[in-house]
Formats: structure tokens, sequence, C-alpha cells
């Protein structure tokens, strides 16, 4: 079993600044491929970027390219975000998927386990 808590999340003016961490723990951390998600009210979950297991590949949704910066140590997976905009507030999610995948990172359904979300807020 793996237990992911997120942090970092906040209100923060547009054009500002946040990073969240991700920390897990119960499985190997180097083994799991980490994404995060998020979900603004009313609407689905949606992709915001992935890296795999080894940090050689990250991959992002086109919204976020340029200001979104994945990233990942011995223990953590972290999510810089620059020059917010309010279209990026929502609830964000950190997620594992086992076994050192490495294809369909950017589906909700190849994920194993979840984080219990972090709110970020970006005022106009």
């Amino acid at each position: 079993q793996v237990q992911l808590v997120e942090s970092g999340g906040g209100l923060v003016q547009a054009g500002g600044s946040l990073r969240l961490s991700c920390a897990a723990s119960g499985r190997t951390f180097r083994s799991l491929s980490m994404g995060w998600f998020r979900q603004a009210p009313g609407k689905e979950r949606e992709f915001v970027a992935a890296i795999t297991w080894s940090g050689e590949l990250t991959y992002y949704v086109d919204s976020v390219k340029g200001r979104f910066t994945i990233s990942r140590d011995n223990a953590k997976v972290y999510l810089q975000m620059n020059s917010l905009k309010p279209e990026d507030t929502a609830v964000y999610y950190c997620a594992a998927a086992i076994n050192r995948r490495t294809a369909g990172l950017s589906r909700i359904g190849v994920y194993d386990h979840w984080g219990q979300g972090t709110q970020v807020t970006v005022s106009s």
C-alpha cells in the first residue's frame, strides 16, 4: 500500500507561484511513477503533469507547459507552478503508479494510489 500526502497549496494572486509537494510512504518510492491531477468545481479531474519512476521523462498538459515543472527526489515529487492564472484554481491531487510504469501516465486509470488533495486558489 502507498500513502500519499500533498502539501503546499494556498491562495495566491494571478501571476504568482506555488510549489506543491507530495510525500509517498509504504512502498519503494523509486519504483513509482508519479502524476499530478486537478479538479475544479463542477469539472472532471484532469491530468496536469507526470514524471516517470526514473525521472527521465516528464509530461504536461498543454495549458501548463512553460509554467509548471514537475520534479522528484528520493522521497517526494514536486510541482512548481509559476505564472498562475485564475483558471488554475482547483484541488490538486498527487497520484502514484506502481511497477515502474512509463506508458499512459496522462490517464487517471493507470494510477494505483491517490492523495487527498490540496486546494490551490488563484485570485484575479
